[in-house]
């Protein structure tokens, strides 16, 4: 066999393999090393057990709760309220965060809630 034929039998092996590597490389390790929600962060609400991480895009807001202890499956939710409106929900058992729950504010104020087992907060009305 020619080195030709061994070229064109290994080019696909490697193409794989450095397909792999560089999704490797280009994924985060961390949950909290990407940001689930797209846009400027304008507000972070501190609880005990986690925090609310709300960002803005246009007339678009966006929030994500994220525990401060990841790993664990437990109860977390995150709410976003625009005035005027109905909450958009994500309530459920997860180990790293809740969301991303995103509304159309407009130039409205919103309501964010978050919480993460018995720890929570509310916003009350910002971004007005």
């Amino acid at each position: 066999m020619g080195s030709g034929a061994i070229r064109r039998r290994l080019a696909p092996v490697l193409a794989v393999l450095t397909a792999s590597g560089l999704l490797t490389v280009a994924a985060p390790g961390d949950a909290h090393a990407a940001a689930p929600c797209p846009g400027r962060k304008v507000r972070t609400l501190s609880f005990s057990t986690g925090s609310v991480v709300v960002h803005k895009r246009g007339g678009y807001v966006c929030a994500v709760t994220l525990a401060r202890k990841p790993g664990t499956a437990r109860t977390m939710s995150v709410s976003v309220r625009a005035r005027g409106g109905r909450p958009v929900v994500d309530e459920g058992r997860y180990k790293y965060h809740a969301g991303p729950v995103t509304v159309h504010a407009g130039r409205r104020c919103v309501w964010v809630k978050g919480r993460v087992g018995g720890g929570s907060v509310s916003s009350g009305w910002i971004l007005c």
